[in-house]
């Protein structure tokens, strides 16, 4: 597996890193189970000053991060510099708040007596991560499962390989042990490896879903405990007594986001009839307004997909949307000029029938349908094999929040696009995967929920 950095706004090979060896590997799941010994032992109080350390350092070299992040994946350096605030904000968060959230909880037994619920941690924990976030995927992970007492061992993306070793530095550098967190560019057969070896106790993968069900069915074959965060193609609704201009902003937003390579993200738009030539029209007119442009550069409003394959891609998937029979209004085709770069696209008139109705496009392309009710919207939104996110325009929030109640997705928003934030739990259901991060939920997913059981008159 190559690990290497290839700047997508030129397709330049910036530097390549080896593969671990089996040597490493073992060296590195060794001194990961002697620091667990050790890690768990710690007071909350003592690992959040690790983690709390890591967001200021993110704070204070804030530019030095995000520049790797647009190096390596092409983000615009605004969206980099925002990743870089986010991924500090979680470690903050799980610093400050895992004491509260995995204290004892005490039960009363109809028998009498006492009874305790402890939160334990289990071990190492391998994580399996993508491109689109790095530095905010890893922080997902890492604060609360470090907050918990776990160890962990993260194999990132390919195309990210300097971003996964910027982070393990900033926890080095923060003062985390050896071996509490450890990057590995592992091969194929070291993932199936980790995954199998007893000392690991859980997995947990951020990507598409062929990579999903291979991960999972490794760790069901091994009996460990995983969470799955997928793919999505969430449903943007806009009704008909949505204001139209909230809904163009988070339209926009949401969909060109990150280059359009969000997971949660705006993709399918579903939109009223009576409202529809509207919506259309002044979505059309804010896409066609981007411009290409050096990510590094703060006045450039559309930048590169991650990689010269993922571009390919889109415009090979494009193109099957159009021989089965979708119309084009918008874009479509490739950029002229070096790097990755693709129009923003529109796709309108897909019918059942195209193979794309049921795909995810992991770029700047949206699809539009018109729906002549709600009732038809959230029928449409439902089929679909992904349930991850998905949001509703509307003034009418109680309606809102009843037609959220009936789509098949693990979050809806609310006159805002599909976001995450700390406090907020993160994960979907269908294809999307399954389990939480983030907020309370989010550490709960690897500890020991050990009872303890006093009986009466002991």
């Amino acid at each position: 597996m190559a690990y290497e950095t290839i700047n997508p706004f030129n397709n330049e090979k910036v530097k390549a890193f080896s593969d671990l060896t089996d040597s490493e590997l073992e060296d590195v799941i060794s001194q990961a189970q002697k620091e667990f010994t050790h890690w768990k032992t710690l007071s909350y109080a003592e690992r959040g000053k690790i983690l709390s350390k890591a967001a200021s350092l993110l704070r204070k070299d804030i530019d030095k991060y995000a520049k790797i992040l647009t190096l390596e994946m092409g983000k615009l350096i605004g969206d980099a510099i925002g990743e870089v605030e986010l991924s500090a904000d979680i470690l903050d968060y799980y610093a400050e708040n895992t004491e509260k959230f995995l204290a004892p909880r005490k039960i009363h037994p109809k028998e009498g007596g006492e009874a305790i619920i402890e939160s334990q941690p289990i071990g190492i924990l391998f994580g399996v991560q993508p491109w689109n976030f790095p530095y905010y995927q890893l922080a997902r992970i890492a604060g609360p499962n470090l907050m918990a007492g776990n160890v962990l061992i993260v194999k990132h993306a390919s195309n990210v390989p300097q971003s996964a070793k910027a982070f393990e530095a900033l926890l080095l550098e923060a003062g985390a042990p050896k071996g509490l967190y450890s990057n590995v560019f592992a091969t194929r057969p070291q993932i199936e490896k980790i995954i199998a070896d007893p000392r690991i106790k859980g997995v947990a993968l951020t990507g598409g879903e062929k990579g999903g069900a291979a991960v999972a069915s490794e760790a069901g074959k091994a009996l460990k405990k995983s969470t799955m965060e997928l793919g999505g193609s969430d449903a943007f609704i806009v009704l008909e007594d949505a204001n139209m201009d909230k809904a163009i902003k988070w339209a926009v937003w949401g969909r060109m986001n990150n280059t359009g390579q969000c997971c949660v993200a705006a993709k399918r738009f579903i939109v009223v009839e009576k409202v529809a030539d509207e919506f259309i029209r002044r979505f059309k007119e804010e896409l066609a307004k981007l411009e290409p442009g050096d990510p590094m550069d703060k006045s450039t409003t559309l930048g590169p997909v991650c990689s010269e394959s993922a571009a390919v891609g889109l415009q090979q998937q494009i193109d099957r949307a159009v021989k089965n029979g979708a119309k084009v209004i918008l874009g479509g085709h490739r950029i002229q000029r070096p790097g990755a770069f693709i129009e923003p696209t529109i796709l309108t008139d897909i019918a059942k029938s195209n193979p794309v109705y049921y795909e995810e496009f992991f770029g700047p392309v949206a699809m539009i349908f018109r729906v002549p009710d709600d009732k038809a919207a959230v029928e449409l939104a439902n089929d679909s094999p992904f349930g991850l996110g998905g949001s509703i325009i509307t003034e009418n929030v109680e309606h809102g929040k009843a037609l959220a109640r009936q789509i098949e997705t693990g979050m809806v928003f609310i006159n805002q696009s599909t976001w995450t934030a700390p406090d907020l739990p993160f994960g979907g259901v269908k294809i999307s995967g399954y389990g939480r991060e983030l907020a309370e939920l989010g550490v709960h997913e690897f500890v020991n929920k050990k009872l303890i059981r006093v009986h009466e008159g002991a």
